[in-house]
């Protein structure tokens, strides 16, 4: 019974990982085909160069067809160093999102979506960003510059892979200012790819985030109490040494919320204004009074 609630589990969420898969390139081909195509912004990655090559033969060329076209050689590059099974997931996800993006692309009429290209940047970031989000949340991926930027990274060793993918994107955006004669371009795709980014990260981590607090102070016990008592947030009290003075010290770390920190400093200078204080962001924290564990 419980082997097969188990693999009743694992075949749910592969399940539900296809679907969301699905609304990632939904979302992901309206960006293309509703805002940056209809107002000429390149913005990077083999969909941006897709979209340059549809720009230039006046739509003869379908955005989606020349994405899975330029695709297909890069899979096949990347098979002896990332395995069959990414491919082929990475190969359903290209496929699918170029089907989308060219049904999409033959069913509206473009034109009518001539907006601020402002707006339009914006617009499209966002639809990006939730595909995005969706493919790398559910270990899905559109290949692409991606891939291509770790194979690069692999092959000449000219940097880590982000700063290979940046290359890549700079020059797919560069030529599209080139070959369009729009310089504005360049801002344009610094639009989507900032808000892209933004919003992929809400989708992977959602909105709530936390703050981890380092606390090095004398008074660690009160300190630790007080703040159990007040917060109420679960404290973990280590022992220290400085080792510029080596003198002993109590290290306290703990997680609270973003709206909780303004009454973390006011109980931390209270109890002790001379504490060493660190508060560095934390993207998840899962545990009690935070995110539940997944079931």
């Amino acid at each position: 019974m419980t082997i097969d609630r188990a693999k009743k589990k694992v075949i749910l969420n592969e399940c539900k990982g296809y679907v969301l898969m699905l609304i990632g390139c939904f979302s992901y081909a309206i960006s293309t085909v509703v805002f940056l195509a209809p107002n000429s912004i390149v913005a990077g990655g083999v969909t941006g160069l897709s979209t340059l090559i549809y720009l230039l033969t006046n739509g003869r060329a379908l955005i989606g067809v020349v994405s899975i076209a330029i695709n297909i050689p890069i899979f096949i590059l990347g098979l002896k160093y990332t395995g069959w099974k990414f491919i082929l997931r990475s190969l359903l996800t290209v496929t699918m999102l170029g089907v989308i993006t060219d049904i999409l692309e033959t069913t509206l009429v473009l034109d009518s979506f001539n907006v601020d290209p402002v707006l339009a940047s914006l617009y499209g970031g966002v639809c990006q960003g939730i595909g995005i989000g969706l493919f790398v949340k559910y270990e899905f991926s559109s290949g692409g510059t991606e891939l291509f930027g770790r194979l690069i990274s692999k092959w000449f060793k000219i940097g880590s892979i982000p700063v290979c993918v940046g290359i890549l994107d700079a020059i797919i955006v560069i030529a599209g200012a080139i070959c369009l004669q729009d310089v504005n371009n360049i801002l344009y795709a610094l639009i989507v790819i900032f808000v892209s980014t933004k919003i992929s990260e809400v989708v992977l981590v959602g909105l709530e985030k936390s703050k981890m607090c380092i606390i090095i102070t004398d008074k660690g016990e009160e300190m630790g109490k007080t703040l159990v008592e007040r917060s109420p947030r679960g404290v973990t009290l280590l022992d220290g040494k400085g080792m510029y003075t080596n003198k002993h010290h109590e290290v306290l770390i703990t997680c609270v919320k973003n709206r909780q920190l303004t009454q973390f400093r006011q109980i931390v200078h209270e109890i002790d204004e001379n504490a060493f204080v660190i508060i560095n962001d934390s993207t998840e924290v899962r545990g009690k009074g935070f995110k539940e564990w997944d079931k």
